[in-house]
Protein backbone atom coordinates (compact mmCIF):
# COMPACT_ATOMS: atom_id res chain seq x y z
CA UNK A 1 0.00 0.00 0.00
CA UNK A 2 1.04 3.61 -0.89
CA UNK A 3 1.62 6.04 2.17
CA UNK A 4 0.30 8.99 1.12
CA UNK A 5 0.86 12.30 3.31
CA UNK A 6 -2.75 12.56 5.17
CA UNK A 7 -4.57 15.92 5.47
CA UNK A 8 -5.28 17.11 8.76
CA UNK A 9 -8.32 19.52 9.68
CA UNK A 10 -7.93 21.25 13.15
CA UNK A 11 -10.59 23.35 15.50
CA UNK A 12 -9.84 27.20 16.26
CA UNK A 13 -7.05 26.25 19.54
CA UNK A 14 -6.17 22.52 17.80
CA UNK A 15 -8.26 21.23 20.13
CA UNK A 16 -10.32 18.86 18.07
CA UNK A 17 -8.79 17.47 14.58
CA UNK A 18 -9.29 15.30 11.77
CA UNK A 19 -7.18 12.81 10.05
CA UNK A 20 -7.84 12.27 6.44
CA UNK A 21 -6.68 10.77 3.33
CA UNK A 22 -8.02 12.22 -0.36
CA UNK A 23 -8.20 9.18 -2.19
CA UNK A 24 -10.28 7.43 1.05
CA UNK A 25 -12.52 10.24 1.49
CA UNK A 26 -13.18 10.12 -2.34
CA UNK A 27 -13.98 6.24 -2.07
CA UNK A 28 -16.05 6.81 0.75
CA UNK A 29 -18.22 9.31 -1.07
CA UNK A 30 -18.35 6.78 -4.07
CA UNK A 31 -19.30 4.15 -1.56
CA UNK A 32 -21.94 5.98 -0.11
CA UNK A 33 -23.32 7.24 -3.26
CA UNK A 34 -23.68 3.58 -4.22
CA UNK A 35 -25.51 2.77 -1.17
CA UNK A 36 -27.60 5.28 -1.61
CA UNK A 37 -28.50 3.74 -5.17
CA UNK A 38 -29.04 0.18 -3.51
CA UNK A 39 -30.97 1.51 -1.04
CA UNK A 40 -33.95 3.29 -2.96
CA UNK A 41 -33.70 -0.29 -5.88
CA UNK A 42 -34.20 -2.39 -2.74
CA UNK A 43 -37.62 -0.21 -1.52
CA UNK A 44 -38.73 0.39 -4.82
CA UNK A 45 -38.80 -2.80 -6.71
CA UNK A 46 -40.10 -6.34 -6.15
CA UNK A 47 -43.44 -7.89 -6.21
CA UNK A 48 -45.44 -4.84 -5.67
CA UNK A 49 -43.68 -1.53 -7.80
CA UNK A 50 -43.02 1.92 -6.38
CA UNK A 51 -41.62 4.89 -8.05
CA UNK A 52 -38.83 6.91 -6.16
CA UNK A 53 -41.17 9.57 -5.42
CA UNK A 54 -43.73 7.34 -3.28
CA UNK A 55 -40.62 5.65 -1.44
CA UNK A 56 -39.27 8.98 -0.47
CA UNK A 57 -43.08 10.24 0.22
CA UNK A 58 -43.46 7.37 2.31
CA UNK A 59 -39.48 7.43 4.02
CA UNK A 60 -40.93 11.09 4.83
CA UNK A 61 -44.62 9.68 6.85
CA UNK A 62 -46.73 11.23 4.06
CA UNK A 63 -46.95 8.57 1.43
CA UNK A 64 -49.92 6.04 1.03
CA UNK A 65 -50.82 3.58 3.44
CA UNK A 66 -49.96 1.04 0.42
CA UNK A 67 -46.92 2.36 0.11
CA UNK A 68 -45.77 3.13 3.72
CA UNK A 69 -46.46 -0.55 4.60
CA UNK A 70 -44.58 -1.87 1.37
CA UNK A 71 -41.52 0.50 2.29
CA UNK A 72 -41.93 0.83 6.25
CA UNK A 73 -43.69 -2.50 7.63
CA UNK A 74 -42.03 -4.72 4.90
CA UNK A 75 -38.86 -3.79 3.44
CA UNK A 76 -36.73 -0.70 5.35
CA UNK A 77 -36.27 -3.26 8.47
CA UNK A 78 -34.92 -5.86 6.63
CA UNK A 79 -32.78 -3.66 4.35
CA UNK A 80 -31.50 -1.79 7.17
CA UNK A 81 -31.07 -4.91 9.10
CA UNK A 82 -28.68 -5.82 5.81
CA UNK A 83 -27.09 -3.22 6.01
CA UNK A 84 -25.94 -2.72 9.71
CA UNK A 85 -24.81 -5.74 9.74
CA UNK A 86 -22.82 -5.72 6.65
CA UNK A 87 -21.27 -2.65 8.19
CA UNK A 88 -20.77 -4.51 11.62
CA UNK A 89 -18.80 -7.54 10.13
CA UNK A 90 -16.59 -5.38 7.82
CA UNK A 91 -15.33 -3.43 10.77
CA UNK A 92 -14.87 -6.60 12.78
CA UNK A 93 -12.74 -7.45 9.49
CA UNK A 94 -10.68 -4.66 9.80
CA UNK A 95 -9.97 -4.66 13.17
CA UNK A 96 -9.32 -7.85 13.72
CA UNK A 97 -7.00 -8.30 10.23
CA UNK A 98 -5.07 -5.63 11.25
CA UNK A 99 -4.57 -6.67 15.00
CA UNK A 100 -3.32 -9.71 14.15
CA UNK A 101 -0.97 -8.30 11.23
CA UNK A 102 -2.69 -11.27 8.87
CA UNK A 103 -5.68 -10.98 6.24
CA UNK A 104 -6.96 -14.08 7.36
CA UNK A 105 -7.56 -12.83 10.77
CA UNK A 106 -11.03 -12.89 10.44
CA UNK A 107 -13.95 -13.37 12.78
CA UNK A 108 -15.43 -16.36 10.80
CA UNK A 109 -11.82 -18.00 10.06
CA UNK A 110 -10.68 -17.45 13.77
CA UNK A 111 -13.79 -19.27 14.95
CA UNK A 112 -15.82 -15.93 16.95
CA UNK A 113 -18.65 -16.77 14.11
CA UNK A 114 -18.61 -20.32 15.17
CA UNK A 115 -18.33 -19.67 18.69
CA UNK A 116 -21.28 -17.51 18.26
CA UNK A 117 -23.29 -20.25 16.35
CA UNK A 118 -22.53 -22.42 19.84
CA UNK A 119 -23.86 -20.41 21.56
CA UNK A 120 -27.19 -20.42 19.51
CA UNK A 121 -27.11 -23.56 19.23
CA UNK A 122 -27.16 -24.54 22.55
CA UNK A 123 -30.34 -22.17 22.95
CA UNK A 124 -32.54 -23.91 20.48
CA UNK A 125 -31.37 -27.51 21.19
CA UNK A 126 -30.98 -27.67 24.58
CA UNK A 127 -33.42 -24.72 26.24
CA UNK A 128 -35.72 -24.32 23.30
CA UNK A 129 -35.65 -20.40 23.39
CA UNK A 130 -37.31 -17.87 21.35
CA UNK A 131 -35.43 -15.78 18.65
CA UNK A 132 -34.43 -13.06 21.58
CA UNK A 133 -32.99 -15.69 23.99
CA UNK A 134 -30.89 -17.32 20.55
CA UNK A 135 -29.79 -13.95 20.02
CA UNK A 136 -28.60 -13.83 23.75
CA UNK A 137 -26.59 -16.99 23.60
CA UNK A 138 -24.93 -16.45 20.18
CA UNK A 139 -23.35 -12.94 21.79
CA UNK A 140 -22.68 -15.17 25.05
CA UNK A 141 -20.89 -18.13 22.54
CA UNK A 142 -18.99 -15.51 20.74
CA UNK A 143 -17.80 -13.60 23.85
CA UNK A 144 -16.40 -17.04 25.88
CA UNK A 145 -14.76 -17.77 22.38
CA UNK A 146 -12.24 -14.64 22.24
CA UNK A 147 -12.08 -14.55 26.11
CA UNK A 148 -11.05 -18.50 25.64
CA UNK A 149 -8.56 -17.25 22.30
CA UNK A 150 -6.99 -14.45 24.21
CA UNK A 151 -5.84 -16.87 27.11
CA UNK A 152 -4.61 -19.90 24.99
CA UNK A 153 -2.91 -17.24 22.61
CA UNK A 154 -1.26 -14.94 25.19
CA UNK A 155 2.60 -15.48 26.13
CA UNK A 156 4.04 -12.33 27.02
CA UNK A 157 2.15 -10.48 24.49
CA UNK A 158 -0.60 -11.05 21.87
CA UNK A 159 1.35 -12.22 18.62
CA UNK A 160 -0.61 -12.45 15.65
CA UNK A 161 0.51 -15.68 14.04
CA UNK A 162 -0.32 -17.49 17.02
CA UNK A 163 -3.45 -15.88 17.41
CA UNK A 164 -4.58 -17.02 14.55
CA UNK A 165 -3.06 -20.48 14.77
CA UNK A 166 -5.02 -20.89 18.31
CA UNK A 167 -7.98 -19.49 16.99
CA UNK A 168 -8.45 -21.91 13.95
CA UNK A 169 -8.11 -24.37 16.29
CA UNK A 170 -10.94 -23.16 18.67
CA UNK A 171 -12.90 -22.98 15.38
CA UNK A 172 -12.44 -26.26 14.69
CA UNK A 173 -13.67 -27.27 17.96
CA UNK A 174 -16.97 -25.26 18.07
CA UNK A 175 -17.85 -27.00 14.51
CA UNK A 176 -17.44 -30.30 16.18
CA UNK A 177 -19.55 -28.75 19.12
CA UNK A 178 -21.90 -27.60 16.43
CA UNK A 179 -22.43 -30.57 14.59
CA UNK A 180 -22.92 -32.68 18.01
CA UNK A 181 -25.27 -30.81 18.92
CA UNK A 182 -27.41 -30.98 15.66
CA UNK A 183 -27.02 -34.79 16.04
CA UNK A 184 -28.94 -34.56 19.50
CA UNK A 185 -31.38 -32.36 18.25
CA UNK A 186 -35.06 -33.61 17.74
CA UNK A 187 -36.04 -32.77 13.98
CA UNK A 188 -37.94 -29.74 14.58
CA UNK A 189 -34.91 -28.31 16.76
CA UNK A 190 -32.26 -29.75 13.73
CA UNK A 191 -34.06 -28.36 11.14
CA UNK A 192 -34.62 -24.75 12.82
CA UNK A 193 -31.02 -25.11 14.02
CA UNK A 194 -29.44 -25.90 10.46
CA UNK A 195 -32.12 -22.77 8.65
CA UNK A 196 -30.07 -20.46 11.18
CA UNK A 197 -26.93 -21.42 10.90
CA UNK A 198 -26.94 -20.83 7.10
CA UNK A 199 -27.57 -17.07 7.56
CA UNK A 200 -30.28 -15.54 6.29
CA UNK A 201 -32.05 -11.69 6.24
CA UNK A 202 -35.62 -13.63 5.62
CA UNK A 203 -38.10 -12.56 8.70
CA UNK A 204 -35.45 -10.18 9.80
CA UNK A 205 -37.66 -6.80 11.43
CA UNK A 206 -37.31 -3.66 13.63
CA UNK A 207 -35.56 -5.54 16.33
CA UNK A 208 -33.14 -7.14 15.01
CA UNK A 209 -32.14 -3.65 13.31
CA UNK A 210 -32.31 -1.55 16.18
CA UNK A 211 -30.32 -3.99 18.13
CA UNK A 212 -27.37 -4.41 15.59
CA UNK A 213 -27.66 -0.10 15.57
CA UNK A 214 -26.87 0.31 18.87
CA UNK A 215 -23.84 -1.65 18.66
CA UNK A 216 -22.82 0.01 15.58
CA UNK A 217 -23.38 3.39 17.29
CA UNK A 218 -21.17 2.26 20.17
CA UNK A 219 -18.73 -0.03 19.04
CA UNK A 220 -17.73 1.81 15.43
CA UNK A 221 -16.48 4.91 16.68
CA UNK A 222 -15.10 3.43 19.59
CA UNK A 223 -12.65 1.29 17.25
CA UNK A 224 -11.92 4.27 15.15
CA UNK A 225 -10.93 5.82 18.15
CA UNK A 226 -8.35 3.09 19.39
CA UNK A 227 -7.62 2.36 16.01
CA UNK A 228 -5.54 5.19 15.14
CA UNK A 229 -3.38 2.96 17.82
CA UNK A 230 -3.08 -0.01 15.28
CA UNK A 231 -0.48 1.36 13.34
CA UNK A 232 1.66 2.09 16.31
CA UNK A 233 1.13 -1.47 17.38
CA UNK A 234 2.34 -2.56 14.32
CA UNK A 235 5.95 -0.98 14.95
CA UNK A 236 6.33 -3.19 17.37
CA UNK A 237 5.48 -3.09 21.29
CA UNK A 238 8.71 -1.83 22.58
CA UNK A 239 8.21 1.08 20.04
CA UNK A 240 4.63 1.38 21.00
CA UNK A 241 4.96 1.73 24.62
CA UNK A 242 8.10 4.23 23.93
CA UNK A 243 5.12 6.44 21.98
CA UNK A 244 2.92 5.97 24.72
CA UNK A 245 0.54 3.30 23.74
CA UNK A 246 -1.22 0.88 26.24
CA UNK A 247 -0.71 -1.78 23.88
CA UNK A 248 -2.01 -4.66 25.86
CA UNK A 249 -5.09 -1.97 26.84
CA UNK A 250 -5.27 -1.13 23.41
CA UNK A 251 -5.28 -4.88 22.27
CA UNK A 252 -8.03 -5.48 24.39
CA UNK A 253 -10.28 -2.75 23.47
CA UNK A 254 -10.07 -3.73 19.98
CA UNK A 255 -10.48 -6.98 20.34
CA UNK A 256 -13.50 -6.90 22.88
CA UNK A 257 -14.78 -4.16 19.68
CA UNK A 258 -14.43 -6.81 16.57
CA UNK A 259 -15.67 -9.49 19.18
CA UNK A 260 -18.68 -7.20 19.74
CA UNK A 261 -19.82 -6.29 16.10
CA UNK A 262 -19.02 -9.71 15.04
CA UNK A 263 -21.48 -11.65 17.53
CA UNK A 264 -24.20 -9.03 17.63
CA UNK A 265 -24.19 -8.99 13.50
CA UNK A 266 -24.27 -13.15 13.73
CA UNK A 267 -26.95 -12.75 16.33
CA UNK A 268 -29.11 -10.82 14.68
CA UNK A 269 -29.21 -13.09 11.14
CA UNK A 270 -27.18 -16.05 11.79
CA UNK A 271 -23.32 -16.82 10.45
CA UNK A 272 -22.52 -14.79 7.02
CA UNK A 273 -19.97 -16.09 6.08
CA UNK A 274 -16.62 -14.44 4.38
CA UNK A 275 -17.58 -10.99 4.62
CA UNK A 276 -15.76 -9.66 6.86
CA UNK A 277 -12.69 -11.35 5.56
CA UNK A 278 -13.44 -10.15 2.11
CA UNK A 279 -14.84 -6.26 2.51
CA UNK A 280 -11.57 -5.14 4.78
CA UNK A 281 -9.34 -6.24 1.91
CA UNK A 282 -11.32 -5.05 -0.94
CA UNK A 283 -11.96 -1.30 1.02
CA UNK A 284 -8.21 -1.48 1.23
CA UNK A 285 -7.36 -1.96 -2.38
CA UNK A 286 -10.00 0.16 -3.32
CA UNK A 287 -8.56 3.12 -0.93
CA UNK A 288 -4.63 1.90 -1.16
CA UNK A 289 -4.35 3.47 2.36
CA UNK A 290 -1.97 1.75 5.08
CA UNK A 291 -4.53 3.09 8.19
CA UNK A 292 -7.26 0.23 9.95
CA UNK A 293 -10.05 1.69 7.06
CA UNK A 294 -12.81 0.87 9.47
CA UNK A 295 -15.12 3.50 7.65
CA UNK A 296 -14.20 2.14 4.07
CA UNK A 297 -14.89 -1.72 5.58
CA UNK A 298 -17.85 -1.03 6.83
CA UNK A 299 -18.92 1.00 3.85
CA UNK A 300 -18.16 -1.91 1.41
CA UNK A 301 -19.92 -4.83 3.95
CA UNK A 302 -22.93 -2.30 3.79
CA UNK A 303 -22.81 -2.61 0.37
CA UNK A 304 -21.76 -6.17 -0.14
CA UNK A 305 -24.66 -7.50 2.35
CA UNK A 306 -27.62 -5.40 0.42
CA UNK A 307 -26.34 -5.88 -2.73
CA UNK A 308 -26.37 -9.59 -2.32
CA UNK A 309 -29.79 -9.74 -0.39
CA UNK A 310 -31.06 -7.45 -3.21
CA UNK A 311 -30.22 -9.86 -5.80
CA UNK A 312 -31.13 -12.90 -4.32
CA UNK A 313 -34.33 -11.37 -3.96
CA UNK A 314 -34.87 -10.76 -7.51
CA UNK A 315 -33.11 -13.75 -9.06
CA UNK A 316 -34.32 -15.93 -6.29
CA UNK A 317 -37.97 -14.71 -5.89
CA UNK A 318 -40.07 -18.06 -5.72
CA UNK A 319 -37.86 -19.84 -3.15
CA UNK A 320 -36.53 -17.36 -0.46
CA UNK A 321 -32.79 -18.28 -0.75
CA UNK A 322 -30.97 -16.65 2.18
CA UNK A 323 -27.87 -14.42 1.84
CA UNK A 324 -25.95 -16.56 3.51
CA UNK A 325 -25.51 -18.97 0.62
CA UNK A 326 -24.44 -16.67 -2.01
CA UNK A 327 -21.88 -15.21 0.60
CA UNK A 328 -21.00 -18.49 1.03
CA UNK A 329 -20.61 -19.60 -2.49
CA UNK A 330 -18.67 -16.07 -3.36
CA UNK A 331 -16.53 -15.89 -0.23
CA UNK A 332 -15.65 -19.32 -0.69
CA UNK A 333 -14.10 -18.33 -4.20
CA UNK A 334 -12.76 -15.27 -3.35
CA UNK A 335 -10.69 -17.60 -0.55
CA UNK A 336 -9.11 -19.75 -2.44
CA UNK A 337 -8.03 -16.85 -4.50
CA UNK A 338 -6.40 -15.40 -1.28
CA UNK A 339 -4.54 -18.71 -0.40
CA UNK A 340 -2.87 -18.94 -3.37
CA UNK A 341 -1.96 -15.07 -3.81
CA UNK A 342 -0.34 -15.66 -0.32
CA UNK A 343 1.20 -18.74 -1.08
CA UNK A 344 2.86 -17.35 -4.37
CA UNK A 345 4.25 -14.07 -2.55
CA UNK A 346 4.98 -16.27 0.06
CA UNK A 347 3.12 -15.14 2.97
CA UNK A 348 1.04 -17.90 3.45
Amino acid sequence: MSRRPYRVLRSRGGAVSLRFDGRATVVCAALAAALAGITLLTLATGEYELSVGEVLSALAGRGTSGADFIVNTLRLPRLLTALLVGAALGASGAVLQRLSGNPLGSPDIIGFTYGSATGALVVIVLLDGSMLRISGGALAGGAVTAVLIYLLAYRRGLQGNRFILVGIGISAMALAANSYLITEASLTDALEAQAWLVGSLNGRGWDQALMVGLAVAVLLPLGGYYGRRLSMLELGDDTATALGVGVERARLVLLLVSVGLAAIATAATGPIWFLALAAPQLARRLTRTAGAGLVPAALLGALLLAGGDFAVQRVFADTQLPVGTATGTLGGLYLGWLLTSEWRTGRG
